[in-house]
């Protein structure tokens, strides 16, 4: 095998790949995912508590609205305004600050308060909103709040929406560059019949299925990098991240080289696609959903490349932790090869005698 002959191969493949259409989906797709779900899906499902206050004399309440972290203020000069973005729900809660309420606060004169409440508004953001203000004036007033409250969390902490999203942008990643555009690459020569002009060649049929290979693994772990990149989940741990990264590249690569060799043309490779779409989908869907059984998840082949992703990218571990699913997905990479070989010759076979 000629690493100059692959090379050529590999060049021209990439050359010729921005006029495929899977080759582009490959680069935008998840661009435009990640996009979707920060800006729209992370602000709709996890909205801070918005707050807007009206303070007439400098109250030390503003300021410790200021440095609550979690809380989004506002701070406005007019209290019919604050009212009317209450009511429009552009604001959860509204705190009206008379002059001179601190002083009062502290003599026990008990001064009034206004404290508007957004109809529309969700009612965790509610509870927070209350609760900080109240313990924020006792703090004014010197007095202890009347009980002492311990936290105790059992179970996994959750995590935000938008990083339990992040498997099914990389999802997408993996298989459109991985398993698509070698695929169809490959399919796509053998329609035109190009493929057999580069096999007339001193090119062999297994240096063009490995230029195929190394399209597929290039270009998945470049974007599946970017897609993790983009989604803040590259952690503190970049170079494990890029180690279960490579080796899932490895593995959708070789399911392309598969997918291209077996299928006779475009038609019979989206139906593989499409009917195989569910199998590699299935793993995601227990990232979004943790409760499920988790055993049900390692009975898909994708498992064991997601799983170490969103260990190491999202969890924060490291390969040691993921060594066993690394091994198994390494271990479906080498079981594959040989069957890709007979399925090349077989190929190879038939396009000879049309």
């Amino acid at each position: 095998m000629s690493l100059s002959r692959i090379w050529k191969v590999l060049r021209k493949d990439f050359a010729m790949g921005p006029r495929s259409p899977f080759f582009l989906y490959a680069l935008v797709l998840p661009v435009v995912l990640t996009v979707l779900f920060q800006f729209a899906f992370g602000s709709l499902f996890e909205p801070k508590p918005r707050l807007g206050i009206v303070d007439a004399g400098a109250s030390a309440i503003t300021a410790a609205m200021e440095a609550a972290e979690g809380i989004e203020l506002t701070l406005l000069d007019d209290a019919e305004e604050l009212r009317r973005q209450v009511e429009a729900n552009d604001l959860d809660a509204g705190l009206v600050l008379p002059a001179g309420f601190d002083e009062a606060v502290r003599d026990g004169s008990r001064p009034p308060l206004d404290f508007y409440i957004g109809g529309e508004s969700y009612a965790s953001n509610r509870i927070i909103l209350m609760v900080t203000a109240l313990d924020t004036i006792r703090e004014v007033e010197g007095s202890a709040a009347p009980v002492e409250v311990e936290v105790v969390s059992f179970g996994e902490e959750g995590l935000p929406l938008t990083l339990r999203l992040v498997p099914i942008i990389v999802f997408y990643a993996l298989v459109l560059a991985g398993v698509a555009v070698p695929g169809s690459s490959l399919v796509e020569e053998k329609e035109k019949g190009t493929l057999m002009a580069i096999l007339v060649t001193p090119v062999k049929v297994s240096e063009a299925l490995a230029a195929k290979w190394l399209l597929g693994l290039t270009l998945t772990f470049v974007m599946a990098m970017v897609t993790l990149a983009l989604n803040g989940a590259l952690g503190a741990r970049p170079f494990d991240v890029a180690v279960v990264v490579f080796v899932a590249a490895l593995l959708t690569a070789m399911l392309g080289l598969f997918v291209g060799v077996v299928s006779k043309d475009s038609t019979m490779m989206f139906g593989i696609i499409k009917g195989a779409g569910v199998i590699l989908f299935a793993p995601v869907l227990w990232y979004l959903f943790p409760s499920w059984p988790q055993w049900i998840a390692k009975l898909f082949p994708l498992y064991w490349i997601i799983e170490p992703i969103w260990q190491v990218a999202v969890m924060g571990e490291s390969l040691a932790a993921v060594w066993f699913e690394l091994a198994i997905a390494l271990g479906i990479v080498a079981a594959m090869l040989p069957l890709i070989v007979m399925l090349a010759r077989r190929m190879q076979g038939q396009m000879a005698a049309r």
